[in-house]
């Protein structure tokens, strides 16, 4: 019998496909502390998660039967792979099933920024009529830069090209492509960008910070739909206060949840808690990712 715990929300369809597999027991507990993890983990072959749970080295190193860690979705900072590798865990994602929902939300909170939807909204809802107090701009025309050229990034050129955009992008290393998408160092595609937008994993230290926001175009756009700490949030705030960042749209922080809420509450701030992969296709395609790589090794 292969025992496994889902331990974040799976899409209903994947949790019944599983459940019909005669020789697997599926268990779904959700919200596990550390401790909570711990203690029942030596009882599961495999443990599936999303971004909520963190599988830490001592949760690994209390699977004595665990042999397979599954994220539904993109990036693997909530799991210690380094301590899986010691123990022979494996660990799997299912990197491009959300890459549609995250270059939408992408595309949706740039707009949102640039014709300031957020404040407007907040605005008629307070039964306000400022038609003249959220003039804002086309993204027709103008350079977006990309950090990060993956799947996502891919992705996002694509519809920004369809707004009539120029699309810049930044990678460590070229990526093939037959998209209209010019391939620069950082260096330029900060001093070109009009909008920027990230994605790339969890970095060791802040891509963006001072100094890069120091060769950014005065009235730049941020948009940051990659992972928290990717954007030095204290050197975020300075530029949004000096006028350097005109807007920015975030999905994703340093801490989550936040506990300091001063530049979420920046008014030029547009903030949405981690949304990026949360439509409901993209879910079913993570979920059915799951069902298919368990399949494959333990059916």
């Amino acid at each position: 019998m292969i025992k496994i715990l889902i331990a974040d929300h799976l899409d209903q369809e994947a949790v019944e496909q599983l459940q019909a597999i005669p020789n697997f027991e599926v268990t779904v507990k959700t919200g596990l502390s550390e401790t909570e993890l711990v203690q029942i983990i030596p009882d599961f072959d495999i443990v599936v998660v999303r971004s909520a749970t963190k599988i830490t080295r001592p949760v690994i190193e209390a699977g004595k039967n665990l042999k397979l860690i599954i994220r539904a979705g993109i990036g693997l900072d909530n799991i210690d792979v380094q301590a899986a590798k010691e123990k022979g865990v494996e660990v799997a994602n299912t990197p491009a099933a959300t890459s549609i929902s995250v270059a939408e939300h992408t595309i949706g909170l740039m707009i949102g920024a640039v014709r300031h939807h957020g404040p407007a909204n907040l605005s008629m809802k307070q039964h306000k009529w400022e038609k003249k107090a959220f003039t804002g701009t086309e993204l027709y025309g103008k350079t977006l830069g990309i950090i990060g050229f993956g799947r996502i990034g891919t992705e996002v050129a694509r519809r920004a090209l369809a707004f009539g955009m120029k699309v810049i992008a930044y990678d460590v290393i070229p990526i093939k492509t037959d998209l209209l998408v010019t391939q620069v160092s950082l260096d330029e595609l900060l001093k070109q960008a009009d909008i920027i937008t990230l994605h790339v994993p969890k970095t060791s230290k802040p891509l963006l910070g001072e100094e890069e926001f120091a060769k950014m175009k005065d009235g730049v756009v941020i948009v940051n739909v990659a992972r928290g700490g990717v954007v030095d949030e204290k050197a975020l705030l300075k530029a949004l206060n000096s006028g350097k960042v005109k807007a920015a749209a975030l999905d994703v922080f340093e801490k989550e949840p936040p506990e300091d809420f001063t530049l979420i509450d920046h008014p030029k701030v547009t903030a949405t808690p981690h949304l990026g992969a949360s439509a409901e296709e993209g879910q079913k395609r993570a979920g059915l990712e799951v069902v298919r790589i368990i399949k494959e090794k333990f059916a």
